[in-house]
C-alpha cells in the first residue's frame, strides 16, 4: 500500500512537469504521463540552441605610412589578435594615413565615429587639449619603463581617459619606441648658435623647446619628411631611431645623424577607441581588446629594442652616416627649457592634475632608477 502511495506520487509529480512544459508551448506529441515520456519531452525543451555571438566589424585609422616597420605594422598585428582570440568575431581592418582619412584627421573620425578605431600618438592632438602630449612624451621626462608604469599602475591611464572623454573617445596605451635618436640633419650642430632659424620636423613639446632655443618647429605627417628634407623646406628631422629611420631612407638625404632622443624618451603610441562603439562590445570583446592593447604595447618595445641595433650597424657601416652626439651647451638650454614648457599646458584643473601625477611619479621613479637601472648602466 505504501509502495503505491510513492509511485503515485512520483507519477503526479511528472504530471505536473509535463502540464507545465506543454503550457510553455513546447509540443510533446504522442506523450502520455509516464516517465518515458517526460524524458521524450527534455530535448525539445532544448532544441532552440542560444543564438551565436554577433560578430563585430571596425575600421581602423592610423596616423603612420602604410607597411612602415613596427608602426604602421603594429596596427596591423593588434587587428590579427583580435580576430584570434575572438575566433573571427572581432574584424578590424586597417587603413594606413591618407587611405581613409589623412594622418592628422585621426582623432576626429575616431571621435565622429566615421572610424570605431585609431592609432597614433597623442602629441598630435595637442589642438584639442595642450597637456595631451604628456601622454606621448615629454622633453627629459618620462623612460618606456616609466610611462608603462605610470600609465598602468602609476593613474596616468585613468587621468588619460578622463581628458579624452568629452570627445567620446577612450584611449589605451599601444606602442612605444623606447628613447628615440635627436635626429637627422642637413649641417652639423657645434653650439647653440647653430640653431638659429633651424626649419626642423618635431612635434609636440619638443617642437616648442626647439623654438625657444632659436629653431623653427615644422609639424608633418611621416609620409611627407622624405621629400620636405631632400627639397630644403625643412633642415633637419626627427623620426624615431636607426630601425624606422633606415626604412624611411633617411640616410639618402641627411649625413648627421644626432642622439640623445632629448624630446622623446619614452613616446608611447596609442590605440583611440570611439567610445560608444566601445560600450557596444560584449564584455568578452572589450576584455580583448584591452588586452590586444597592453600586448601590442610591450610588443612594439621589443621589436625595437631588438631591430635598432642592426639597424644602427647598417646606417654607419653601409650608408657612412655620421654619428654625433648634441653639444653640451645645446642640451642644456634643452632641459632648462623643458619643464617650463610642458608646465605651460596646464590650463585648467584636470591638466594641473595631470601634470602634477606625471612629475611625482617621475621624480619618485628617477630616485630608485638612480641606483637600479642607472646604476647597473653605468656599471657594466
Amino acid at each position: 500500500m505504501e509502495e503505491r502511495r510513492v509511485v503515485a506520487g512520483v507519477f503526479g509529480r511528472l504530471a505536473r512537469v509535463v502540464a507545465l512544459v506543454a503550457a510553455a508551448g513546447i509540443a510533446l506529441s504522442g506523450c502520455s504521463a509516464g516517465t518515458a515520456d517526460v524524458e521524450n519531452a527534455a530535448p525539445a525543451a532544448s532544441a532552440e540552441a542560444p543564438p551565436a555571438p554577433a560578430s563585430v566589424e571596425w575600421k581602423l585609422v592610423t596616423t603612420w605610412p602604410k607597411n612602415l616597420p613596427a608602426l604602421g605594422t603594429a596596427p596591423e598585428r593588434l587587428a590579427q589578435s583580435l580576430d584570434a582570440m575572438s575566433g573571427g568575431r572581432f574584424q578590424v581592418r586597417v587603413y594606413a594615413a591618407g587611405e581613409l582619412v589623412p594622418a592628422f584627421e585621426v582623432f576626429d573620425a575616431v571621435a565622429e565615429g566615421s572610424a570605431e578605431m585609431g592609432h597614433g600618438a597623442a602629441y598630435y592632438w595637442r589642438g584639442k587639449a595642450p597637456v595631451a602630449a604628456v601622454f606621448a612624451t615629454a622633453p627629459f621626462g618620462m623612460s618606456a619603463q616609466e610611462m608603462n608604469g605610470w600609465l598602468h599602475y602609476g593613474g596616468g591611464l585613468e587621468l588619460w581617459r578622463e581628458l579624452y572623454a568629452p570627445f567620446g573617445v577612450m584611449p589605451f596605451a599601444a606602442g612605444n619606441t623606447g628613447v628615440q635618436m635627436a635626429g637627422w640633419f642637413n649641417k652639423e650642430i657645434n653650439s647653440l648658435a647653430d640653431l638659429n632659424g633651424l626649419k626642423m620636423r618635431i612635434p609636440g613639446f619638443g617642437g616648442e623647446v626647439l623654438q625657444r632655443a632659436g629653431g623653427v618647429a615644422v609639424a608633418m605627417p611621416g609620409s611627407e619628411i622624405f621629400t620636405a628634407l631632400q627639397t630644403g623646406v625643412i633642415d633637419a628631422t626627427e623620426w624615431v631611431g636607426p630601425y624606422n629611420d633606415l626604412a624611411l631612407g633617411l640616410q639618402d638625404i641627411a649625413q648627421f645623424y644626432y642622439y640623445p632622443g632629448w624630446h622623446e624618451p619614452g613616446p608611447t603610441l596609442e590605440a583611440l577607441v570611439n567610445r560608444d562603439a566601445f560600450d557596444a562590445l560584449p564584455a568578452d570583446l572589450q576584455a580583448m581588446l584591452e588586452t590586444a592593447c597592453r600586448a601590442i604595447n610591450q610588443d612594439m618595445l621589443d621589436e625595437f629594442t631588438a631591430r635598432n641595433a642592426r639597424a644602427l650597424k647598417a646606417l654607419v657601416e653601409e650608408h657612412g652616416v655620421a654619428v654625433r652626439r648634441l653639444p653640451d651647451d645645446v642640451l642644456a638650454r634643452f632641459q632648462e627649457l623643458s619643464e617650463a614648457v610642458v608646465r605651460e599646458a596646464a590650463t585648467d584643473d584636470l591638466s594641473r592634475r595631470i601634470l602634477d601625477s606625471y612629475y611625482g611619479f617621475l621624480a619618485e621613479a628617477r630616485q630608485y632608477h638612480a641606483i637600479s637601472e642607472q646604476a647597473y648602466l653605468n656599471a657594466r
